[in-house]
């Protein structure tokens, strides 16, 4: 059965609002359950793979109906990119369909549904920050079939609320902030892309304002882009690690083409985050 957050405590919640939060194991999901203690209004369904899966769509409604959240928080995706190359099918299916089973089960209950995005919708070709109407054009397969879940998300629930979001890292699950701590760790000196510029995202910071969103009780379908503020390339978020952690490994910037990867990343991912500041007063703070 999925966990439910304080379950001795589920005869006392039975009437509060319920928030069910898909993918719970992830990076996201586990900044969520460590900020859900701050949220007592809120009675929190944490879910994984092995209670709901994504893999199996047609089983999604029947598991909402046995719940019924009145707010979902969709955190589950399929982020392997370079593996989605191979298993287009997979990543569409939990990407793309399990998403639109969630979006119609949401619109046919009134409940609402934040569905967890990502840049990589976009070319990676602009050369100013990505706001939420520029055209989209993915360049791999994880791209489409993100662009394809938002489409369904919104066809099939119009007051979705979708967050495109990019560079996550947190304590949790791995990231790109891990990799570079245990390999500083392990080498003398390492190489890391220079000409992809774009802005972290402190997975905790995502989660805080998902839950700002949802405490406000102001709500307002469509897409928002949320990522830390600031501009850097990989290469300096790596100098950036090695500076905090005081460590001594030699830090060299290459460009893309001297580390070739099965998909294509976007060369640019920074995104304009007005949108979701105006319309819901969250906290955006710099990474």
């Amino acid at each position: 059965s999925p966990l439910f957050f304080g379950d001795s405590m589920h005869t006392f919640c039975k009437n509060m609002k319920k928030i069910l939060v898909t993918g719970s194991n992830g990076q996201l999901g586990s900044e969520l359950q460590s900020l859900a203690f701050a949220f007592s209004g809120f009675e929190f369904i944490f879910t994984d793979r092995s209670q709901l899966s994504f893999e199996k769509p047609e089983t999604i409604s029947e598991f909402l109906d046995a719940n019924a959240p009145d707010f979902i928080i969709n955190c589950a995706a399929y982020t392997a990119v370079d593996k989605a190359e191979s298993e287009p099918e997979l990543a569409d299916l939990i990407n793309h369909t399990a998403v639109e089973a969630l979006a119609k089960w949401s619109f046919l209950h009134h409940a609402k549904l934040i569905h967890i995005s990502t840049d990589y919708v976009f070319d990676g070709t602009s050369a100013s920050p990505l706001k939420e109407d520029d055209a989209t054009d993915p360049q791999n397969a994880y791209g489409k079939t993100k662009l394809r879940g938002e489409y369904a998300a919104l066809k099939e629930n119009p007051e979705s609320i979708i967050i495109r979001t990019s560079w996550v890292y947190s304590e949790f699950g791995n990231n790109f902030v891990k990799t570079m701590l245990r390999l500083m760790k392990e080498r003398d000196s390492l190489n890391v892309v220079e000409d992809q510029i774009g802005s972290p995202t402190y997975a905790k910071d995502l989660a805080q304002a998902i839950l700002d969103i949802i405490s406000k009780n102001k709500w307002t379908g469509g897409i928002y882009n949320f990522s830390n503020e600031g501009e850097i390339s990989w290469f300096d978020f790596a100098l950036a690690i090695k500076e905090i952690a005081k460590l001594n490994c030699e830090v060299n910037g290459i460009p893309s083409s001297q580390f070739p990867t099965p998909a294509k990343r976007p060369a640019y991912s920074l995104l304009d985050k007005s949108k979701i500041t105006q319309t819901f007063g969250v906290v955006v703070p710099d990474y």
